[in-house]
């Protein structure tokens, strides 16, 4: 049957795929619209499964910062070319208003919300059937706190959220959101950071120290001193602060913001 050029151009704006896909899914479909969708939405859970063994390590990181709640997701595909179209970048903000309008708490849950008739892990899937790239959330998070700061670098890559216990001065809020990109803490705090990290470490810094022949009384000693310094420089609050390195984060807050500190702390890097 004929397909008229306004079905087609109506179809494209229903699902975002390619002209040529929209025509053909209304061949197929016969001048059925939802049918023409179904085709278009089979198509791209096809191209999902074929591609599913791909690395998806190009994307975009985006943030919603609200003050006192804050979101951050990062939708990865496989080419650089597609992470930086705008189409693509659009795609990510627009799941990432559903998480906030629906104020999604975690990964799984922001998969099962509906974006129209769909929910947003077929919207993804959809998404992978118009590229032909492996489309994927690689990251979402999201946190709660009294202040919030956040940032996102240059290339958009690479995105953190710091949640204060109280509102802190802007510059210090961005420099201390910065530090977490730049220096990619672990944790906050010794007092937040895994038990078994703790542990690893404790294990590398005897075994290290047995190598060395140091006598076997100093051992937990020296494994003690190792964790010490690699929580220094592997905790956010005890790290050199990179806006003034004589002092250490928790400090420079301090001396700013007096009785301030960070309580919420995410970050995520395509590049990591």
């Amino acid at each position: 049957m004929e397909i008229k050029a306004a079905d087609v151009a109506k179809l494209r704006k229903m699902t975002g795929a390619g002209m040529m896909d929209c025509k053909k899914a209304l061949q197929e479909a016969e001048g059925d619209f939802d049918r023409a969708q179904e085709i278009i939405r089979e198509k791209g859970k096809l191209i999902a499964s074929k591609r599913a063994d791909r690395d998806a390590a190009e994307g975009v990181v985006v943030v919603k910062n609200l003050g006192k709640k804050a979101y951050m997701l990062c939708l990865a595909c496989e080419t650089d070319f597609v992470a930086k179209n705008e189409s693509f970048i659009a795609t990510a903000n627009e799941i990432l208003e559903t998480a906030v309008s629906n104020d999604v708490a975690d990964l799984d849950a922001l998969k099962a919300v509906k974006m129209g008739a769909a929910t947003v892990a077929d919207f993804v899937t959809e998404k992978s059937g118009q590229t032909g790239e492996k489309i994927e959330i690689a990251y979402y998070a999201k946190i709660e706190a009294p202040y919030i700061a956040s940032y996102v670098h240059f290339n958009n890559k690479l995105g953190t959220l710091i949640g204060f216990n109280m509102e802190v001065a802007e510059t210090v809020g961005k420099n201390v959101a910065v530090q977490a990109a730049t220096m990619a803490p672990i944790a906050i705090s010794k007092e937040d950071t895994p038990a078994e990290v703790i542990e690893k470490e404790r294990q590398i810094g005897r075994e290290q120290a047995r190598l060395d022949g140091k006598p076997e009384a100093m051992l937990d000693k020296i494994a003690e001193g190792k964790v010490n310094k690699f929580l220094s420089e592997n905790t956010l609050l005890n790290q050199a602060s990179i806006d003034d390195n004589k002092t250490t984060v928790g400090k420079y807050i301090q001396a700013n913001n007096p009785g301030a500190t960070v309580i919420a702390y995410k970050r995520y890097s395509l590049n990591d």
